[in-house]
């Protein structure tokens, strides 16, 4: 196999994890980062058995294990009715399959690490604006204020939905979500295992979603979120947030022992989303992976085990095709279904879920209610949620202790 010097722009999850892998295969990997210290942006994530079973590759899925919270159930109930409409239980798809909610900033930390452990390369305070070619098969970065790296065989994008490195930009999504990583006690009336959210029509929403520790002595923590309109976003800031917190708890009486914690505006961040998908993750030698390949809205829960099946996919295509234009072009195929399947089902759901449309939470209410609970429902909602829509696994000859065959 031939090693290339490599180029990685921004240092995410897929950033981090495409550098694990293409260090483990033996090639020279650079990272380029914006800020002067790597650190994660987000709250809670789940890692479905695809992300689970890339970390497992990677040598890393017994210390995210200890870290995170297992979850075997995604649960929605619509207000006032009551009505349960979503209902995604893993043990549908495969008695042993779960998801495993993470801090971000945790799988960040053993990503992180795990980079410091191998011939990785960090340069931060690096604000990348373009590239620039130097030859037919060798590639620069440029900084915004004009610095140009070495020549580089490939360079990784992993800047996100918002990369300058694509000409293919999102459409912004009219709703995002505020969200805060707060305390957790086994007291609360709430089910450890579960994610659980409260609906109003499609214009209100909050879940939450315990997602385990930093460290083995440190709290549990549990991902709280809100819906919330961005334009509405400088509105909620002005207003006082007993106003807010009154209106989550007409909602939600429950979420109280959570309202409890946030005590200002600052202790949560709004998370904004696009939907984008770049039609081949390839130009010329630049390689795209994650959200800027591919950006949607959470509601699937798919951003960072999409970001982690591609980095795998890449280092897997380099590994077993002969030269770069061929590895390339593989990377681009073997990602190609498993994209187009979740881009497609993320347009589809997400305005049944977030919008401001009538129609679609009435139909929403009165037919998931009934369709839920009709073989094979729960196993196509299960396998949905899990990822494996596709079969990625099998198409990347990922190694399965999770959600075997």
């Amino acid at each position: 196999m031939t090693q290339y010097n490599i180029a990685i722009a921004g240092a995410g999850i897929g950033g981090l994890s495409a550098a694990l892998a293409l260090s483990h295969l033996g090639h020279t990997v650079t990272i380029f980062e914006q800020f002067k210290e790597p650190r994660p942006i987000g709250s809670g994530l789940i890692l479905q058995p695809t992300g689970l079973n890339v970390l497992t590759n990677l040598g890393l899925d017994n210390e995210v294990l200890s870290k995170g919270c297992r979850i075997d159930q995604l649960v929605g109930h619509v207000e006032p009715s009551g009505k349960k409409i979503l209902d995604v239980c893993y043990q549908a798809l495969n008695e042993t399959a779960f998801g495993l909610a993470v801090q971000r900033s945790t799988l960040f930390d053993i990503l992180f690490t795990a980079t410091q452990s191998r011939c990785v390369t960090f340069e931060t305070d690096f604000q990348i604006s373009t590239t620039c070619s130097c030859s037919r098969d060798r590639i620069r970065l440029q900084t915004i204020d004009g610095r140009i790296t070495e020549p580089f065989d490939l360079v990784v994008d992993a800047l996100g939905h918002n990369s300058p490195l694509t000409k293919i930009k999102g459409r912004a999504l009219p709703y995002g979500a505020l969200w805060a990583n707060l305390d957790w006690d086994d007291t609360y009336p709430f089910r450890k295992h579960e994610l659980v959210q409260r609906y109003f029509r499609s214009r209100k929403m909050v879940g939450i979603m315990p997602c385990g520790q930093t460290s083995p002595r440190s709290k549990e923590r549990v991902a709280f979120f809100w819906s919330l309109k961005v334009e509405q976003y400088e509105s909620w800031l002005t207003q006082p947030l007993s106003v807010w917190k009154n209106e989550v708890a007409q909602l939600w009486p429950e979420t109280s022992v959570f309202l409890e914690q946030i005590n200002s505006h600052e202790d949560l961040t709004m998370a904004r989303y696009t939907h984008r998908t770049n039609p081949w993750p390839v130009s010329g030698r630049i390689a795209h992976i994650g959200d800027s390949f591919h950006s949607a809205s959470p509601q699937l829960g798919q951003g960072a085990n999409m970001a982690l099946l591609d980095a795998f996919a890449l280092a897997k295509a380099l590994e077993t095709q002969n030269g770069l234009d061929n590895a390339l072009q593989e990377y681009a195929r073997s990602r190609r279904l498993h994209i187009l399947i979740y881009q497609t089902a993320s347009y589809l759901f997400t305005p049944v879920y977030q919008s401001d449309s009538y129609i679609l939470p009435f139909l929403r209410d009165h037919l998931m209610a009934q369709v839920i609970r009709i073989h094979p429902t729960p196993k196509i909602l299960a396998a949905l949620v899990a990822g494996v829509f596709g079969d990625p696994m099998h198409e990347l000859g990922l190694f399965r202790k999770y959600l075997p065959k």
